[in-house]
């Protein structure tokens, strides 16, 4: 499969890239990832592993596009929560004591 990667054209096939990553140790996975084998690795060690360019040089994206047209699984960044809203101490004592009564 052709794509292009860093404005450079890559002919690519699903056994190459598998023959490219065997051996290669995996790194920890921050952020989007693609499974090749039984591994999960992160996306831009594997465009650096097949492209052998910097991994300065290509986004994520791109390389997450070309894995995923051949057949290969890949996953986003984690979902995170939202950030608990800050509650001003005034507030947090107030809500502590509750509202007045009326008499």
């Amino acid at each position: 499969m052709r794509c292009v990667i860093a404005r450079f054209p890559f002919e690519l096939t699903k056994t190459g890239v598998l023959d490219a990553m065997k051996g290669v140790k995996p790194e920890e996975v921050v952020g989007e990832s693609v499974i090749i084998g039984r591994r999960t690795y992160p996306v831009k060690q594997v465009g650096q592993v097949v492209t052998r360019q910097d991994r300065r040089d290509f986004t994520a994206g791109e390389v997450v596009r070309a894995m995923t047209r051949l057949g290969f699984t890949c996953r986003g960044l984690p979902e995170t929560a939202a950030p608990a809203r800050a509650v001003d101490p005034l507030q947090n004592a107030s809500a502590l004591l509750g509202t007045p009564t009326a008499v």
